[in-house]
């Protein structure tokens, strides 16, 4: 007993109604899906792109599509051959399939013998923090293809000239038949002799062996803006490959690598640094000298000021890419340096202050657990002069 056949517009997945373009549409979908290269060896995929190209030639066809409203599968029972006793042969599939799988069904997609514009080419260029955050001008050289002087970018050999290709007629495609799983197919495909552009060269040029082009090395002038981010590019337009049948240029596009910083470090349009500060100057305050990107600045430390502490200078960080005016902070961490190498003298100084500031261990256990309760960063740093 023959299998039932399930309504085409169930198989499609589309209402009655549905208009040419969304049958096409879900055609694309459904043999994009299941059609027998994407899934080999699966029969069940290969029986329902079967069903769904069956459907497809059916309602696509008005006549059919009139027919099977009004008779259904019944209009079509004593079709020959195909899939499920209809014949595909004749029927273009090409539009579809080129859509999907492009060369493979010699796809369809625009004329290649029209303008088109040129590839975009790539280089790139290493600059310092500094010149990341204020902007500079680098030189870049690379090869550039101009068109040929002697054949003026024809590519036929001067004093000859191109001939429109005789196998397409000019057009750059041609109709080719190809046999599928539901018979004859007929595809527009890129035309084998003229490669698409329409025309053919007899005679090459010998200056750029029929391209129209030569390679030069060129000098680009590449501009860096203000506060730019490693891995960024800069876009430089028509500086790229050459467009062909009279479309523009590529672009060329220059990647921008940031070198790091001994100092500094980034973080969005903001800076974070550390900066070292004495011991007298964390405990009474003072002047501290700061790098920053706009050279050595003072600053005024409060005295008590402890290790890991952070302050802000504002306006000291990356410059905006949108506005030039406007930059981040730098935040810069100040470090309590601990001394070293100190004479006896200095240690015995230094043993009297840390009595005057109460945290002297001398006097037994109690002071001992006194110490431990009270003891600051000054008795760390009497610990740490004590193990030198």
């Amino acid at each position: 007993m023959a299998e039932q056949k399930r309504d085409y517009y169930e198989v499609l997945g589309v209402s009655k109604t549905a208009s040419d373009s969304e049958l096409k549409s879900a055609y694309r979908k459904l043999a994009k899906k299941y059609h027998p290269d994407m899934n080999p060896g699966d029969a069940e995929a290969e029986k329902k792109f079967k069903e769904a190209s069956e459907a497809y030639a059916i309602l696509s066809d008005p006549d059919k599509r009139r027919q099977y409203d009004q008779f259904g599968h019944a209009a079509f029972e004593n079709g020959g051959g195909g899939a499920g006793g209809f014949d595909f042969s004749g029927m273009d599939f090409g539009d579809i399939f080129g859509d999907i799988f492009g060369s493979f069904f010699g796809g369809g997609g625009r004329a290649s013998n029209g303008p088109m514009r040129g590839a975009n080419l790539r280089a790139a260029v290493h600059i310092t923090f500094e010149e990341a955050a204020f902007g500079c001008e680098k030189e870049l050289e690379i090869v550039l293809k101009d068109e040929c002087a002697a054949c003026h970018g024809s590519g036929a050999k001067p004093g000859t000239s191109k001939r429109t290709c005789t196998k397409c007629g000019g057009k750059g495609r041609v109709m080719m038949s190809q046999q599928s799983l539901f018979g004859m197919v007929q595809n527009v495909t890129t035309c084998p002799d003229c490669h698409g552009s329409g025309q053919v060269i007899d005679t090459p040029c010998p200056d750029c062996n029929g391209t129209g082009y030569v390679a030069r090395k060129k000098k680009i002038s590449v501009s860096i803006p203000a506060g730019i981010y490693n891995g960024q590019s800069v876009r430089i337009r028509e500086k790229g490959e050459p467009g062909r049948n009279g479309g523009p240029r590529g672009d060329l596009l220059v990647e921008v690598i940031v070198a790091n910083h001994p100092i500094f470090q980034r973080r969005d349009m903001d800076i974070y640094s550390s900066a070292p500060i004495s011991f007298a100057q964390a405990t009474l305050g003072g002047e501290v000298i700061i790098d920053t990107l706009d050279g050595k600045v003072s600053y005024e430390v409060k005295p008590g000021t402890q290790t890991d502490t952070t302050i802000r200078l504002r306006g000291k960080g990356i410059p905006s890419l949108r506005n030039r005016n406007v930059r981040g902070d730098q935040y810069v961490t100040l470090v309590v340096q601990v001394p070293t190498g100190l004479s006896k003298d200095a240690k015995e100084a230094l043993r009297k202050f840390d009595e005057l500031t109460g945290n002297t261990i001398s006097g037994g256990p109690k002071a001992v657990k006194s110490e431990k309760k009270k003891k600051g960063f000054a008795g760390k740093i009497k610990d740490a002069i004590d193990d030198l």
